[in-house]
């Protein structure tokens, strides 16, 4: 017998082949999505980690709280990549929605071993700028390894306006400062394989490094499935999440001609150039050129936003 519970909201903490788990203010409840919303637009994941909810759940034999979702509400940002065409099984391009509602994105690389790679960090923050993020933080780790050459890399970043921590999981170095940033947010906490995220959520709070990576080791396997992915709750308040396939990550949406407001420092330059659709790769009387010759933008970070430029073109259809 069930013992239907009054309707109520929540956030999607989980997602797995089709169930939700919903935490409202008291409970966690398993859930499916109500029929009607199936039929919603596929080109996209109906419901995912993040998302708010109204949840209609009864109480089974054994007190376990089960529910349908019956809508989902409005999201007011969301960190996208374009979904692989392995796991969409075509070629067609398709929006892959990581997180929902998030509060904040985290980018995490390590000082050395290996050392950060600009343009993959730059397709991250071109990601969250997309996403309208207003909190986007770098993080390096191994910060007690840090190299000249990788100090003046990240100060570039400093110098256009993105927070920066350095930090050291094996030192202890600025793992309060991390704890701290994170409380009280809803975060995606990712970036590549090696730089240490495991080991420095396990200096935030014991054991949290391991249960992300079992989340991500289990999403990792097959290609076909549902994509999954988890927010672990934070004993000082909010969540985290790391979501499977982000590394790879293509920007979703992103048209070619936008692709400049998207590099902080180029904005003030881009009203100046000779021509209102500047591509600023090789223009005459480009702004955005000139202040890359007088040292005012960083060459590294406009060799990003020229490769990933010329890219967008090559794939974008008029």
């Amino acid at each position: 017998m069930l013992l239907k519970q009054p309707d109520q909201t929540g956030l999607v903490v989980k997602t797995h082949s089709g169930f939700y788990t919903v935490q409202t203010d008291s409970h966690l409840i398993i859930c499916q999505l109500r029929g009607t919303l199936k039929q919603a637009n596929k080109k996209t994941e109906l419901c995912v980690i993040g998302d708010r909810v109204t949840v209609e759940a009864a109480a089974d034999s054994t007190s376990t709280l089960r529910g349908t979702i019956t809508s989902i509400l409005p999201r007011e940002r969301v960190l996208s990549r374009v979904e692989p065409s392995a796991y969409a099984g075509t070629s067609t391009e398709r929006e892959q929605v990581l997180i929902a509602n998030l509060d904040q994105a985290v980018f995490v690389f390590a000082a050395a071993k290996p050392s950060p790679n600009p343009r993959t960090l730059d397709r991250f923050l071109v990601a969250a700028e997309k996403a309208e993020i207003s909190s986007i933080v770098i993080v390096i780790n191994k910060a007690d390894i840090a190299t000249d050459e990788t100090r003046e890399l990240i100060a570039i970043y400093e110098q256009v306006g993105y927070p920066v921590l350095h930090v050291s999981a094996a030192q202890g170095i600025g793992i309060e400062a991390l704890r701290e940033q994170l409380s009280g947010q809803i975060s995606i906490f990712t970036g590549p394989s090696g730089v240490g995220k495991s080991s420095l959520l396990n200096a935030i709070q014991p054991g949290l490094g391991q249960a992300i990576g079992a989340v991500s080791e289990k999403l990792t396997k097959g290609k076909h499935t549902t994509v999954n992915a988890e927010l672990i709750p934070l004993q000082a308040g909010g969540y985290v999440a790391d979501t499977p396939g982000i590394r790879t990550l293509a920007p979703w949406d992103v048209e070619p001609h936008e692709l400049d407001g998207y590099f902080r420092e180029f904005r003030p330059y881009v009203s100046e150039c000779g021509f209102s659709d500047c591509t600023h790769l090789n223009e005459p009387g480009c702004a955005v050129i000139a202040a890359v010759e007088r040292g005012e933008i960083s060459p590294i970070r406009y060799d990003s936003y020229s490769r990933l430029r010329v890219q967008l073109e090559e794939e974008y259809v008029y």
